[in-house]
């Protein structure tokens, strides 16, 4: 059996779900190749010691640079704040290694386009942590809806919602900082974005707004400092072929741990997806019986693959972690040359430009098309 160098930059809480990842992909899906944790890298030798025992890594280094320029590395996932992501990037693709970078591509987009025009100077595979397109239960909505289940869809409305950045009393943190990025729309709209771009394409047009719940907050200090990002955004959006939809994000949403709802709506019929219930979906079909009409809980079982490669039953439910291991998986695929459902480098910039349109909609309080 082949096996593939793992290198790992960062070790928060995505750098633990890649680590997890890598160990069980093989096991779960029976690869051709089989990963090999070699190189972990961290902001001190103490800390990436601790971590490269706990994740099981053979090598680790306090140097970032260590990890790219390993020749036991074969394909480097990186996990550090975004923006880092440019310069780990452009450097793992000189190097000749594989990338798997989490989202966003990074904070601003000419770094992304950078980040894009490195990719394309190399035959590596670049490819973007989007895993919940990878849900079992999106899957088959995505099925349902290519294959005309609900008819032409005419309306569709996406919210994600959180509550980790609602508390009057947190510290200022660099999310709160314009060098992290616009803040709920890159670090949040990016992913209900990937949903629509296998579902209906992305938006051609968009007319944005964004907020802050609190204008300042203090530092560890107790210092006053400026919220600089906007944790909250919402947007018109105006797809190709007259299809319409509305996009709310918030990451100071009491009571919301994980929410990406999901209505899709047709000419046919409706769909309903909440990732808060991510073994679920609901289904309204016109063509039913008038008296029993109504939205059906579609409960995923291991027909709707992948789920059958962790679970031989119904109702008992894949997990967040269980999707990052299903897209290690197709990143596995494709560097086996098969067909692989991934999110590259060139759909990512798509999102991106959708992301940075919406911010210049806010500036501008005006529609603005997101195609350049």
């Amino acid at each position: 059996m082949n096996t593939l160098g793992i290198g790992l930059i960062g070790t928060g809480y995505m750098g633990k779900c890649h680590a997890l990842a890598w160990n069980s992909v093989a096991a779960t899906f029976g690869t051709d190749i089989r990963p090999r944790l070699v190189h972990l890298g961290e902001v001190n030798e103490t800390l990436a010691k601790q971590r490269a025992t706990e994740f099981g890594f053979e090598k680790s280094s306090g140097d970032w640079r260590a990890v790219i320029d390993d020749p036991d590395v074969q394909i480097v996932s990186i996990t550090s704040p975004n923006q880092f992501h440019k310069d780990m990037v452009i450097a793992a693709l000189d190097a000749g290694k594989h990338v798997w970078c989490e989202k966003p591509m990074s904070t601003g987009l000419q770094d992304a386009e950078a980040m894009l025009m490195a990719a394309e100077r190399t035959d590596r595979l670049c490819v973007l942590g989007y895993n919940y397109i990878q849900s079992p239960a999106f899957r088959q909505i995505e099925t349902l809806v290519k294959n005309g289940r609900i008819g032409r869809v005419t309306n569709i409305r996406v919210e994600m919602d959180e509550d980790f950045m609602a508390a009057p009393d947190m510290l200022h943190s660099l999310k709160h900082r314009a060098e992290s990025g616009h803040g709920a729309l890159d670090d949040f709209a990016v992913h209900p974005l990937s949903l629509l771009q296998r579902l209906c394409g992305l938006p051609v047009e968009v007319m944005a707004d964004a907020a802050r719940p609190y204008e300042t907050l203090k530092d560890a200090h107790g210092v006053d400092k400026k919220v600089e990002t906007f944790d909250i955004a919402s947007a018109l959006m105006r797809f190709r072929d007259g299809l319409t939809g509305t996009l709310i994000v918030n990451r100071s949403a009491w009571g919301r741990k994980g929410r990406i709802a999901l209505q899709i709506l047709g000419t046919e019929g409706s769909i309903l997806f909440d990732q808060e219930r991510a073994n679920e979906f609901q289904l309204y079909q016109r063509s039913d019986e008038l008296e029993i009409q109504g939205f059906r809980t579609v409960l995923i079982a291991p027909i709707h693959t992948p789920y059958n490669h962790f679970v031989p039953a119904p109702g008992h439910g894949l997990g967040f972690n269980e999707l990052k291991v299903i897209e290690a998986n197709e990143i596995l695929k494709a560097l086996s040359g098969k067909p692989a459902r991934l999110v590259d480098f060139s759909d990512g910039i798509q999102i991106e430009r959708v992301v940075h349109a919406m911010a210049q909609s806010h500036a501008s309080g005006k529609w603005t098309s997101t195609l350049g």
